[in-house]
């Protein structure tokens, strides 16, 4: 099979720097969402390049755990990238990155996330990722408002 690539822009109302320092301090974003239930430090650092979590989900109403490994960080343009190394996606991937990238806005308040999923599906009977980016858009809002509502 060949790598595929999806990726989805969300517009928040939050400044680009406030969200992606929420979202890097992973174990914080269980607040903001009902989607994630809980976020664990497996090995190494929070927030360093290498180390592994365990995200605890709530997908379409079903528990999941994702075991991801930080790939890269750039704090100078808001980039954290994730490998999934255990759980639901990797049943039905061979290999699954997850990058979110957030910018300011142009011309205007706010920011971008954008989310991009670059996989290999083990087989073509395996689904495209639509509950995935709803998933994430759903994720992206609830922080969001969770964010201004600190304010």
């Amino acid at each position: 099979m060949v790598e595929e690539v999806v990726e989805i822009d969300v517009e928040i109302k939050t400044t680009a720097d406030k969200f992606f320092m929420f979202a890097r301090k992973s174990q914080n974003v269980s607040k903001a969402t009902r989607y994630i239930e809980g976020c664990d430090l497996v090995q190494g650092e929070l927030d360093k390049v290498g180390s592994i979590v365990l995200w605890k989900l709530l997908f379409d109403g079903e528990p999941r755990i994702s075991k991801d490994r930080i790939e890269a960080i750039n704090l100078e343009n808001n980039v954290i990238q994730w490998r999934v190394l255990e759980g639901h996606l990797k049943r039905k991937f061979k290999s699954f990155l997850k990058t979110m990238r957030v910018s300011p806005k142009k011309g205007g308040p706010g920011s971008v996330v954008k989310w991009n999923m670059k996989y290999e599906r083990i087989d073509e009977n395996v689904a495209h990722l639509e509950g995935q980016l709803q998933f994430l858009t759903e994720v992206t809002k609830e922080v969001d408002r969770y964010l201004l509502s600190e304010e």
